[in-house]
């Protein structure tokens, strides 16, 4: 980086100097060269020569950077001594300054210059014998020996001025004067030079670029010449003047555009105020947008409000399910074990009267312990009667059978078969934790909204602000699609009333009965009269909120808690269906409708069992084997039963797949195939033929029945001729009318004609 020179400025020397030597010669003895013509110069020229030649190189206080070993002599030759040294040390003095860098070349002509000033008249006023003081402050002879002069580190600054003579003072004056000029001069060169260094940094020249020399220095300098050869197209004042118009032109097209642009400013400034004096002057706009200030606020405070319950609704809505699954599993698994020990009690009976050879049976110690703990645990007693046959007195079953059975008697219902009814009853401690737990539940469940506005919890009061929008702006009401939103904003309060709804018990109040649902009701037909929007958009609300909604909640109760061997819970189950699928058509029930089949499937595979036991255990209707026998067989009976009320809801298809296909064919038909002819097997027969739907036999034309009764049109045309043999001429009768019933036709008048039963004709004339 270069740095600026210092300027040096320097005192003009005194007239009075008795010094009339030069400056010591730099160059080491021996180095002396001829002295040229030029170099015979006056006294005063070669005085002065060394230094109007130096240039500033810096300051440095009377010291050289030489090394004592290498700094050359004094004096030009050693015969050179006396005046001449002294002169030097003077100018020295004087100068203030010497020349850090004054190289070989310098020092020889100094050399000489000073020896050409030695060849002058000696100066009378100085002597050879006077004593110098050197640098290092010790004194030093004049007479040249060089072992005797100290270094040029050791030499002392001399700190007094000796007398000049008159010859001296002059040449000094002159000296003075022109190293003044001459380092002015030096010092104004080299401030140019670094100026134009600095402005060259500061603009940042490319290298390679022809850089233009600012420094005034003619020898240095190189001057870019205008190049002649290049010639360059005539300019004519019709060009000139052609410019400037097109110039012009631009001009004022650009002030044109900037005019029309503030203009368009000015417009819109006086359109913005003119409106905001319309709004500020118009009640009604005012008035609009408080409304729809008013009415984002309050929506907001809502959705606000149930995010922060939606939380509470699941816990609550959670426990409450899991209540009623633990009921329900442990009563369903409750009939399943009992079952699954009876069967078993009874297999083992079965062997242990094969293998009796008296025909009379003995528990066994195992038997009876089994029997044991069943009695415990019912509170009923087995005892054995000597005999061929164990008759059981008491069942795990019997008490609260017969309570049942106790009260139905009080009724005046006699019909009534074993295993029919649901065996639901609880003891009495877990009947009374269940309620404790209820009870909770339904408490934190009435502590949801305690602490909440009823116009944020009120589905009536939420559908009233929407009631109002709808009245006072349709068409914004309409284009904001409030239809499709207020489904979403009203499930947390909808599930809030379904928690303790229970659609399988009597007692339970109907969906349709519920406040949600008379609220939204009324909301739909308090619609405007624009009769295009309210069927596309209003009147899908109650739609939409049952499929998104109460169908998932129906589903949950099928799946997990419906149990379809109780008649009473089947019953209400497709009395809420009915309500869905039969008044609100466009509710989307095909997942519901799924759950119930894959419910109905589940339930034929794991509780329907009919045991088949020999002749010989069943021909005594007192006997273990023939009430189980009986008791299972109503069960399965039953359990058709309820799936056959399904009909209208669920597809003739899977009706006839799981009802007919599945459990008729499967286990009630081998059940009647096994059982004694008589009054009682055509009773069940009567019971089965009862339960088919009617408007599967509607068609007139009809000759034979559907493929899936032809096992069963077996089944009664194998029993009729038994019966027949017997002469049970009533039940004969009572069989051709199933057949008549199911449009098996032609198999009944085969038979009619076969066994030569013309009193039975009449039957099926007609049909």
């Amino acid at each position: 980086m270069a740095h600026r020179p210092k300027r040096v400025f320097r005192q003009r020397r005194a007239d009075s100097s008795d010094s009339d030597g030069g400056e010591e010669s730099s160059s080491e003895p021996g180095a002396r060269r001829e002295q040229g013509p030029l170099e015979e110069k006056p006294p005063v020229e070669a005085a002065i020569r060394p230094l109007r030649d130096r240039r500033p190189r810096g300051l440095v206080w009377a010291s050289s950077r030489r090394s004592p070993a290498a700094a050359p002599s004094t004096n030009c030759d050693s015969g050179d001594t006396g005046d001449t040294g002294s002169d030097s040390e003077n100018a020295l003095a004087e100068s203030e300054t010497v020349d850090l860098s004054t190289d070989e070349e310098d020092g020889t002509r100094q050399c000489s210059e000073s020896k050409g000033y030695q060849s002058s008249p000696p100066n009378t006023s100085g002597s050879s014998e006077e004593k110098e003081f050197s640098p290092a402050g010790t004194e030093t002879n004049s007479d040249g020996d060089p072992e005797s002069e100290p270094d040029d580190h050791e030499e002392r600054i001399p700190f007094t001025r000796k007398p000049q003579t008159l010859q001296q003072r002059m040449a000094e004056e002159i000296a003075t004067r022109d190293e003044d000029i001459s380092e002015d001069s030096q010092e104004d060169e080299n401030q140019d030079v670094w100026e134009q260094q600095q402005m060259r940094k500061a603009v940042k020249i490319i290298e390679g670029r022809n850089i233009v020399d600012l420094s005034p220095r003619r020898d240095s300098q190189s001057v870019k010449k205008f190049d002649t050869s290049v010639s360059f197209p005539p300019v004519t004042l019709e060009m000139i003047k052609r410019q400037l118009n097109t110039r012009l032109t631009l001009l004022q097209d650009t002030h044109r555009s900037h005019l029309r642009e503030y203009e368009k400013y000015i417009q819109d400034i006086k359109n913005s105020k003119s409106t905001i004096e319309n709004l500020e002057n118009s009640s009604s706009q005012a008035s609009n947008y408080k409304f729809y200030k008013s009415m984002k606020i309050y929506v907001e405070n809502v959705i606000d409000c149930l995010n922060e319950k939606i939380i509470n609704i699941q816990e609550i809505e959670s426990s409450m399910h899991a209540l009623v699954l633990k009921q329900a599993m442990t009563l369903t698994k409750r009939r399943q074990d009992d079952l699954k020990q009876e069967s078993t009690c009874l297999q083992q009976l079965s062997r242990q009267a094969e293998t009796s050879t008296n025909g009379s049976l003995a528990l066994d110690e195992k038997t009876q312990q089994i029997l044991e703990e069943m009695d415990s645990r019912r509170n009923c007693s087995w005892k054995p009667v000597v005999g061929c046959h164990l008759q059981i007195l008491g069942s795990p079953w019997e008490r609260p059978r017969a309570r049942r059975r106790q009260a139905r008697m009080l009724s005046g219902n006699c019909n009534h078969e074993e295993g029919t009814s649901s065996d639901d009853e609880l003891p009495a401690a877990e009947e009374a934790d269940f309620q404790k737990s209820q009870d909770d539940i339904l408490q934190n469940h009435a502590k949801i909204f305690e602490d909440v506005h009823e116009d944020f919890c009120n589905i009536q009061k939420i559908l009233l602000k929407f009631q109002q929008w709808r009245e006072k702006f349709p068409d914004s009401y309409y284009e904001a699609f409030i239809s499709l939103c207020i489904p979403k904003l009203l499930n947390p309060l909808i599930r809030t009333q379904l928690i303790d709804w229970n659609p399988l018990k009597l007692e339970s109040v109907g969906w349709n009965q519920m406040p949600w649902f008379t609220s939204i009701e009324a909301f739909v037909r308090s619609s405007t009269q624009d009769s295009e929007k309210e069927a596309s958009s209003d009147t899908q609300i109650l739609t939409a909120v049952i499929n998104k909604t109460l169908i998932p909640r129906l589903a949950e109760f099928v799946e997990f808690i419906w149990d379809p061997l109780s008649t009473s819970q089947t019953t209400n189950l497709i009395t809420h269906c009915r309500m869905i699928l039969e008044e609100h058509s466009a509710c989307e029930s095909k997942g519901l409708l799924n759950s119930i089949a894959s419910r109905i499937k589940k339930a034929i595979e794991d509780d329907v069992f009919i045991p088949l036991y020999p002749k010989s255990a069943i021909e005594n209707r007192a006997s273990p084997h023939s009430k189980f026998q009986e008791r299972q067989f109503w069960s399965g009976l039953k359990l058709f039963r309820n799936i056959l009320l399904w009909n209208g809801l669920l597809p003739d298809e899977i009706l006839q797949e799981f009802g007919l296909g599945k459990l008729l064919n499967r286990y009630l038909t081998i059940a009647l195939l096994s059982a004694l002819p008589g009054p009682d097997v055509v009773k069940k027969c009567s019971e089965v033929a009862a339960c088919l739907p009617d408007k599967w036999f509607e068609d007139p034309a009809m000759r034979t029945s559907i493929s899936q009764l032809e096992s069963f049109i077996q089944a009664l045309l194998q029993l009729i001729h038994k019966l027949s043999k017997d002469e049970f001429r009533d039940e004969v009768k009572e069989i051709i009318l199933i057949l008549v019933k199911i449009k098996a036709l032609n198999q009944a008048k085969s038979f009619i004609e076969e066994c030569q039963l013309d009193h039975l004709s009449s039957l099926i004339k007609g049909i």
